[in-house]
């Protein structure tokens, strides 16, 4: 490893740092993951990088996003510090102190914690960081339309934090079983009362075409974006029966899962008791990074 390369690195040094803490709340593994990025560095063979600030960046952002997923798998927080909290230095670090004072507000960081690993990815890397979804996406492993549409979801959720945050999850619980409820009796009266006038309904795009697919067996149409109580009830009437409820990422949701294995996900924002937003997922690489735990409920 020449010094050159090695003075590059340490002038990338602090915006890894930034990338990094901002993805995992955790300075020390923020520490981890640029330090990882530097091993891959003197590993690699490729000496004509062309733009080694870029390819720092992504090994980084990829390096976050493995470890965001492993610590959904074995639930671990870091032992050494509280997340999102600066760790106290006995002597002062101008570079670090950089790259930490635009810290993240508690209320943000909970909201940032129900996303999944790549939509939160996504949502720092292109929100806080201006990058392109065409340099978000292999990142994330997805298409650049994945990836775009990985960043919105987060950002409903991070807009709607404050204002569905403070809906008690038992209050959450309710009004999804409500809706679960009129959804198999086929009530649509009583599923319109549920809903926000101006609920939005978003599906992903295996969802719309499996739905398409099904319109010969009288199955409701589904769009990519259904606005309205009304017109989002006729579209959703019976689709959710075979949904049991089950906490999805900490949030009161529902989820298809024949045999056990997840096919399917409905996703509530809640405002003043009434559901305000739905997404609808199959995609299972989508799927594969949700947190699901199955809940005890007299409709499940």
């Amino acid at each position: 490893m020449s010094t050159f390369l090695a003075e590059r690195f340490e002038q990338n040094r602090p915006h890894l740092r930034a990338v990094a803490f901002r993805i995992l709340g955790s300075a020390s593994e923020a520490d981890d993951a640029v330090q990882e990025a530097w091993l891959r560095l003197s590993r690699s063979q490729d000496t004509a990088i062309e733009n080694l600030g870029a390819w720092l960046r992504t090994v980084v952002a990829r390096v976050c996003l493995d470890m965001l997923r492993s610590r959904r798998t074995h639930r671990e927080e870091p032992m050494d510090e509280q997340p999102w909290e600066e760790p106290i230095d006995d002597e002062i670090d101008p570079e670090r102190d950089a790259v930490l004072a635009d810290s993240i507000s508690s209320a943000l960081v909970i909201v940032l914690d129900r996303l999944t690993p790549a939509e939160r990815v996504a949502f720092v890397l292109h929100d806080m960081f201006d990058l392109s979804f065409d340099e978000i996406a292999p990142i994330v492993g997805r298409s650049a339309t994945a990836a775009r549409q990985l960043a919105s979801r987060a950002r409903r959720r991070v807009r709607g934090g404050s204002s569905d945050g403070g809906a008690d999850r038992a209050r959450q619980r309710e009004v999804v079983e409500a809706f679960l409820a009129a959804s198999r009796s086929g009530n649509l009266a009583q599923l319109v009362a549920l809903l926000d006038p101006d609920i939005v309904l978003r599906a992903d795009r295996p969802a719309v075409e499996s739905a398409a697919a099904r319109q010969d067996r009288g199955a409701p149409k589904l769009a990519p974006e259904i606005r309205g109580a009304r017109q989002v009830a006729d579209a959703l009437l019976g689709r959710a029966s075979a949904a049991r409820p089950a906490t999805i990422n900490g949030d009161a949701g529902l989820v298809w899962a024949p045999g056990g294995h997840p096919r399917a996900v409905f996703r509530f924002a809640i405002r003043d008791g009434r559901v305000a937003a739905i997404d609808i997922a199959t995609d299972p690489e989508y799927l594969r990074d949700l947190e699901i735990v199955m809940d005890d409920s007299p409709y499940s």
